[in-house]
Formats: structure tokens, sequence, C-alpha cells
């Protein structure tokens, strides 16, 4: 097939029955099931990866998904990445540090626990939970174990990283004194230095099929709903609901928002930044295991 006759490959174009076979594809290979996710956000992701395999046939791509792992894991990271950058939206990471962290810091205190988790959720390449862990670093908390937890769906996209290696376009938001005090220019790049990349703990975790949602006192899960299905964001704030304490804070995207019965768990303290505190509302979820009824886990519980 010559290169003018190629079919071009866009989310219009791919059709139910490839969609579909993509999904199942990925459901027998790596249990990753595409059922709540947006078909729209979804097709348009898969046709960016058959323009750059150059695909003229589309069965011997899906034959290629069975022998060729580099390509099903990147098949699976572009599916599950959204861009970010260190900071992004610094008014959001104002308040963080300005307003949030220190809140929590004196609940811990004022319960007399010596323990916090900060959790960044659908982490992608570490932007985000490498921005807590500035704040963290940056933070008169020596008394106070703080935890950041990174997940993400994709493995591959974790190992990554992990390495700390940016491109300068992730760093538009570093002010320069953070930039000359924690990275390390690397030809057209920057690395963050070893002992904040430590601060950072990385696991895989799928917030849509798994149930054990780590708890946390703050969850910052910015532009990931928006790829699912309304059902399915609601799904996942009851379990977000569960996993935080009373007072604790979950940080959603710009263009995310909470609405329906949802609300009765989180009240909107900061609406500009999208930022929610945990109700005293008690919560039961169906179908697993509480994270919040683990004892001694929590800064406050919701029981």
């Amino acid at each position: 097939m010559t290169e003018s006759s190629m079919r071009i490959w866009t989310g219009d174009s791919l059709t139910d029955a490839e969609f579909s076979a993509i999904i199942e594809k990925l459901r027998s290979l790596r249990q990753f099931d595409l059922d709540q996710y947006k078909d729209r956000c979804v097709k348009r992701r898969i046709a960016k990866r058959l323009r750059a395999c150059k695909v003229s046939d589309f069965d011997s791509y899906l034959k290629r998904l069975e022998i060729d792992r580099q390509e099903l894991d990147t098949l699976l990271a572009t599916m599950s990445i959204h861009v970010s950058q260190f900071f992004r939206n610094p008014d959001t990471f104002r308040v963080i540090e300005q307003k949030i962290l220190p809140d929590l810091c004196r609940r811990a205190r004022a319960a007399g626990h010596s323990k916090l988790t900060l959790w960044s959720a659908g982490c992608a390449a570490g932007e985000e939970p490498y921005s807590l862990a500035l704040l963290v670093d940056d933070l008169s908390a020596d008394d106070l174990e703080i935890r950041v937890l990174a997940t993400d769906i994709s493995e591959p996209v974790l190992e990554t990283a992990q390495t700390g290696l940016f491109d300068i376009s992730r760093m538009k938001e570093v002010p320069s004194p953070v930039l000359d005090k924690y990275f390390r220019a690397e030809e057209q790049r920057y690395r963050l230095i070893e002992p904040v990349r430590n601060m950072v703990e990385f696991q895989p975790h799928n917030i849509m099929t798994e149930s054990d949602y780590p708890a946390a006192e703050l969850i910052l899960c910015r532009n990931v709903l928006i790829y699912f299905s309304r059902p399915e964001q609601e799904r996942i704030l009851r379990r977000f609901a569960a996993a935080l304490p009373a007072h604790g804070a979950l940080v959603l995207g710009r263009s995310e928002t909470i609405t329906g019965d949802i609300r009765h768990y989180f009240q909107s303290e900061f609406p500009m930044e999208r930022i929610y505190r945990r109700t005293e509302e008690p919560i039961e979820l169906l179908g697993f295991e509480n994270p919040a009824a683990e004892p001694g886990s929590r800064l406050m519980t919701t029981r």
C-alpha cells in the first residue's frame, strides 16, 4: 500500500468493531479494562499509536500487540498518561503549601500522630508528586514523617518517573531558586537531586479496578477523572472519600468538579483551585473493605 493510499487513523475513523477488538486485546493481555473510559478520548489515543506505527492493516496491529511487549507497554502508557509539569497551576500549589499542608500538620500534632501520607493518584511522569516532595522538603515539619506516594497504572511510566529526568518544557513554573537548589542540568534536560527523588514512593495502581485505595491525608488527582464516564468518576470519588480522614484534602484538576450525592462527603474550600475537604459524613462502600477502617492509620476517622 502506498503512503498516499494508507488509511488515515483518527478517533473518528476507528470503527466500533476495531475499538472493541482493542478493548478485548488489552483486557486479555494485561487485564486493562477500558469499558469505563470515555470512548472519544480512548479512540484518539489508540489512533495516535496506529499513526505512529504506520499501520495499514488493523489485524496485523492486533497480532503485533501479542508478540511486541514494548508496543503493548507504549499503548498502555498512551492510554494512561496525562501531560503535566512541575507546579502546574502555581496558585494551586501555593494554596497547598501555605494553607493545606500546615493545617494537616497541625491536625496531626493535635491528634498525637507522627505520620502523614500525601498521595498523587495518576502521577504519570512524576512531576506532581515531586512537586509535593519539594514543598515537603521546604516545610518546617521535622517532627513528622511525611510520605509522598505516587501511583499510576503504567509500570514503564513509573520506571521513567523514578529517574527524575525532565525536559525543560516541564520546568516552566519552577522558581529559579528552586531550580538551582534541587535540579542539575544534563544537556537539554534537568534531573531532580537524589534526596528529593528518594522522598517519593512509586507504586503501580489502577484507580478504576483496584479496591485497595491507600489511606492518605491528602489526595492529588488532577486531570485524571476527565477521562472516565460520570458513573465511574462517582465511584472513584467515593473511594477517595473512604481513603481520606475527616478534614483530609482532595485536589482535582481545574476542569473537574464534584457533583451529585458525592457532595455529601466533600466541602469545597478553595473553589478556584478545586480543593475540597472531607466532611465528617460516614461512608460505606460495597464490594471491598473500607480502607478508612484500618486502625491507627488515620489522623482522624469518619467513624
